[in-house]
């Protein structure tokens, strides 16, 4: 990909995203993966320092919400993205294009594996043209070759057919298994619930919530260290992870409640996509972690709703 953030436009661009709405490093470090369609992501190494230098140009200001700096467009930031608005026009067109020429860079490879593989076909239609008219002995050799491609062809079929048959099964496995994590997952959920009801019948439903979310995130961490150690399914001599720091922040709630909820949500979120990042996800992990979404989901989502 063509180095578009060149010469300063990494620092413009981040202007632009400020002055579309105040976010914190890891947001905009994601508003760039999905704007380059996931074929670039900054690191933090990368995002952090220009948000510092924009700050100390006075460019840039940043307020504390929830343990994370929120960053935001000054006065100054937005004259000069305002002077720069040229510029800025330039540099979305080159996104745009530095995106679509490595697609066509793919297409291209694509295209060029497939008139190599023509054009060995072609050569050895040729070569056995040849041998039949050089005689007897080039000919032999020629069916010898051709016996030996197709035998060669025929062991790869076999074990592709093999692999195929392996990866059912181990899909088949992962079935079972998930579903033994399901109906784990179900009866934690069940009893989570219960313990957040209790809490919003003694009146604290801010607390009732924090302590439901961080149980499900315990519950995600537990399947992520039961994949990772490789044991194929959860054990009960496994340690629960430690919780979340937000668990713990129920005394930084304003009188907001449906922001308070918007932020743990995100924070919950944040979480969960920082460790899927940092470790990876398994085909099992994923239609797990699938699962407790799913219930969780419907289950705070009744907890919200006025019961008739």
């Amino acid at each position: 990909m063509p180095p578009v953030f060149a010469h300063g436009r990494l620092r413009l661009y981040l202007l632009k995203l400020l002055d579309e709405s105040p976010r914190h490093g890891y947001e905009i470090i994601r508003l760039l993966e999905e704007r380059f369609q996931g074929l670039y992501a900054p690191s933090a190494g990368t995002v952090y320092p220009r948000l510092a230098k924009l700050e100390a140009e006075g460019l840039v200001t940043h307020s504390t919400e929830g343990g994370r700096k929120v960053y935001s467009l000054t006065p100054a930031g937005r004259a000069e993205l305002a002077d720069r608005q040229g510029e800025l026009a330039e540099l979305e067109l080159d996104i745009r294009e530095s995106v679509s020429a490595l697609a066509a860079d793919i297409r291209e490879d694509v295209s060029g594996a497939a008139g190599d593989l023509r054009r060995e076909m072609r050569e050895a239609a040729r070569r056995t043209r040849a041998a039949a008219t050089d005689g007897a002995d080039v000919w032999q050799q020629a069916k010898g070759d051709f016996r030996h491609a197709m035998e060669e062809w025929k062991e790869q079929a076999r074990r592709a057919k093999e692999e195929s048959r392996r990866a059912r099964q181990d899909a088949q496995q992962a079935r079972r298994q998930a579903k033994q994590a399901q109906d784990h997952v179900r009866e934690e959920a069940q009893r989570i619930a219960e313990r957040v009801q209790e809490r919003v019948r003694g009146g604290d439903w801010p607390t009732g919530l924090v302590d439901g979310i961080t149980s499900l995130t315990q519950e995600l961490g537990n399947l992520a260290n039961a994949g990772n150690g490789g044991n194929g399914g959860r054990t009960a001599a496994a340690s629960p992870p430690p919780a979340p720091e937000w668990a713990d922040a129920a005394d930084t709630l304003s009188k907001d409640p449906a922001r308070d909820l918007d932020r743990l949500l995100d924070r919950f979120r944040d979480d969960i996509r920082d460790a899927a990042r940092d470790h990876g996800v398994t085909p099992r992990q994923l239609a797990q972690s699938r699962e407790i979404l799913a219930d969780a989901a419907s289950r705070v989502t009744a907890l919200l709703t006025p019961r008739g």
